[in-house]
């Protein structure tokens, strides 16, 4: 024989099921069956060719029609249609309209409401309609019109309270993705700095036994490992440009030119002088270089618009000089340019993480940002 689950799985699966969205569908086609059983006398009264089982057996049918009504959710409606009309039963059409308002939406369930409306005028005007349900058009409007509004528009409002929820959910998955997404940079970055650091140090002392070998076997062997431990540091860095930037897609040295070329476009003529010493920077120092002067140059068309802006990168010992320089304008642009305050912030963060700094400043009628940081290029 085979063996029962034990009670406690029965139990777990029982509960998730009853947690379910079939589980409330059979519960809805449940709940609308035990309705219209309170109505199946009068409908075998009415038609002599059912009788109390037949149109219990009919209706109930009908009523299994709602477990799909989310997937087919004009099937119900159809049957709903069809049972108004056969045994003049009205509560099926309710769970249908409203159903077609949860999972269709507004469009679908006021085209359903107005087709309903048309349907059950239609039966009114045909012999047979039972005197209950309306003798007169006014008594006939007042009881059908409000049963498919109230029921279309209990299921509109349901299915915009998914649509919340959904979108809730959505934006604490966002959230949650974002967080994830920062703390992963964050790591990178402290992986880059101490690895880095490390790495730096073992390239300097590989190099320091090396020249204390003076031509001995180990020599070599010195030489070559300070090579790959500043083989290692480059590749580090180009990791780190590759994960923690791939959201923006920032690029290096070479997407200047594109960028000063936007801003021409917004009518700032721009002055770009790029040092070929610095086309040896590293990866992360790049995109470090282009995010400041994307800034500076998206601040100086927003707020000294049609000016000409001067960009000056250079390389100046072991330090890497970035200098963008705008004239004032006579007076500030009309309208406000709208700017989120966060832009100089941004920079300074960036330019200060590798160990440089950054400093804006009116100078002789001009607005220049000066950023300087070790270009970590070999002497």
């Amino acid at each position: 024989m085979p063996r029962l689950p034990a009670l406690p799985a029965l139990r777990r699966r029982v509960d998730r099921w009853a947690g379910s969205p079939r589980a409330l569908d059979v519960v809805a086609a449940l709940f609308a069956f035990g309705l219209i059983l309170l109505d199946v006398p009068g409908l075998a009264r009415a038609d002599n060719s059912l009788t109390g089982v037949t149109a219990t057996l009919v209706l109930a049918g009908g009523a299994a029609t709602l477990v799909l009504r989310r997937r087919l959710p004009w099937l119900p409606y159809a049957v709903a249609l069809g049972l108004m009309g056969w045994l003049h039963e009205l509560t099926m059409i309710q769970f249908a309209l409203y159903s077609i308002g949860r999972y269709r939406g507004r469009r679908a369930a006021v085209l359903a409401t107005l087709l309903y409306v048309a349907v059950a005028y239609g039966y009114f005007l045909t012999p047979g309609w039972p005197a209950e349900h309306g003798e007169t058009v006014s008594d006939f409007l007042s009881l059908v019109v409000p049963i498919g509004v109230l029921a279309a528009g209990v299921g509109i409002a349901a299915y915009r309270q998914d649509l919340v929820r959904a979108l809730e959910a959505q934006r604490r998955e966002a959230a949650a993705r974002q967080a994830v997404q920062e703390e992963r940079i964050s790591v990178g970055r402290d992986v880059h700095d101490l690895v880095g650091r490390e790495l730096t140090v073992l390239a300097v002392r590989a190099e320091v036994l090396a020249v204390r070998a003076g031509g001995e076997a180990h020599q070599k062997d010195f030489e070559e490992l300070a090579d790959t431990a500043r083989r290692a540091h480059l590749m580090l860095n180009e990791t780190l440009v590759r994960r923690a930037d791939r959201s923006a897609a920032t690029p290096g040295l070479e997407g200047l030119p594109e960028l000063a070329g936007e801003i021409e476009r917004m009518g700032s003529p721009v002055d770009l002088t790029v040092a070929e010493e610095a086309k040896a920077l590293s990866p992360l120092r790049q995109a470090a270089v282009h995010r400041v002067v994307r800034e500076c140059l998206t601040n100086a068309a927003k707020h000294a618009p049609g000016l000409p802006v001067t960009v000056a990168i250079t390389v100046e010992g072991a330090g890497l000089r970035i200098e963008v320089r705008n004239p004032l304008p006579k007076s500030p642009p009309d309208p406000a340019p709208v700017s989120t305050g966060t832009g100089l912030f941004s920079m300074e963060e960036r330019v200060t993480s590798m160990g440089g700094t950054l400093r804006a400043r009116r100078e002789d009628g001009a607005y220049v940002v000066t950023a300087t940081l070790p270009a970590g290029l070999a002497s």
